[in-house]
């Protein structure tokens, strides 16, 4: 049995299929961990959502923004935008099945067996460990409830407030938490979100910082496992971090770690796209 991570998949279901085979991956006894951003952007959204739920025994997973955007539009929240490749899951005759399962996914997954955990975009310098999976069960229990749902989802969007404050509540509070875990890159030392600078390490606004730099960060040494910031090129100096999108959708690789023995595997997505 071997456990496995993969990077942000987008709709780029050729890549994984490549990867899978090459290390013989079998869902009876393999298990496959995601960082996020399963669909968007990417040919192959629905055949991509489609194959994780035949095999979601096997898996596990992390909600990035792009799956958030997706819960949106089908519940007629946000509009499609120009550059999503969405249409055909909207469309799909199973399409209630698959979205159910998705909005069941975690923000934030823990395997104390391993003491490891996984994220989309990352956990900010402020949270310890312990207090970062008590605030994705916020999200988490707002996602699965009925009637908490779409209030949660019409208040999502947007970049205020900008820092934790644990005074806050309702959709406010969900929402800087939402950003944390899925839209994270730079902020300051105590937790202050730029969500719009999207580059690499050295792009960091004055003040800013990659989330994962910071000399006070209350996980430091903890093992994280994320995706989400594909200019980082799968690249992360810090201890016990493993960074996993190597930006397939945009023309790049898709990476597939092995959990236990820290192997990784590449596979071109320009060549493996149909």
């Amino acid at each position: 049995m071997a456990t496995y991570a993969v990077g942000d998949l987008q709709g780029c279901l050729s890549p994984l299929q490549c990867l899978l085979q090459r290390v013989a991956f079998d869902p009876d006894k393999d298990r496959l961990w995601l960082v996020g951003d399963l669909v968007n952007r990417g040919p192959q959204s629905l055949e991509t959502l489609r194959f994780l739920y035949r095999m979601r025994d096997a898996v596990t997973c992390v909600l990035g923004n792009h799956d958030l955007h997706l819960l949106a539009v089908a519940q007629n929240i946000e509009r499609l935008k120009k550059a999503d490749t969405l249409r055909a899951i909207l469309d799909a005759p199973d399409r209630d099945e698959l979205l159910d399962w998705l909005r069941q996914q975690k923000l934030l997954h823990y395997d104390a067996e391993r003491d490891i955990a996984l994220v989309h975009a990352g956990i900010p310098p402020q949270w310890t460990l312990e207090k970062a999976l008590k605030r994705a069960s916020e999200v988490e229990e707002a996602l699965r409830d009925d009637a908490r749902f779409p209030l949660f989802l019409d208040g999502m969007y947007g970049n205020e407030p900008a820092r934790w404050d644990r005074e806050l509540h309702g959709v406010p509070r969900l929402r800087v938490i939402t950003n944390y875990f899925t839209r994270m890159r730079f902020c300051s030392a105590d937790g202050t979100l730029d969500l719009k600078s999207k580059e690499g390490v050295d792009s960091a606004p004055p003040g800013y910082a990659p989330w994962f730099s910071h000399r006070e960060r209350k996980t430091r040494g903890q093992k994280i496992i994320f995706g989400h910031w594909a200019a980082l090129e799968g690249q992360c100096n810090e201890p016990g971090l493993f960074a996993l999108d190597t930006g397939c959708v945009w023309g790049g690789a898709m990476t597939l770690l092995n959990i236990d023995s820290g192997e990784r595997h590449r596979c071109d997505c320009n060549l493996e796209h149909p």
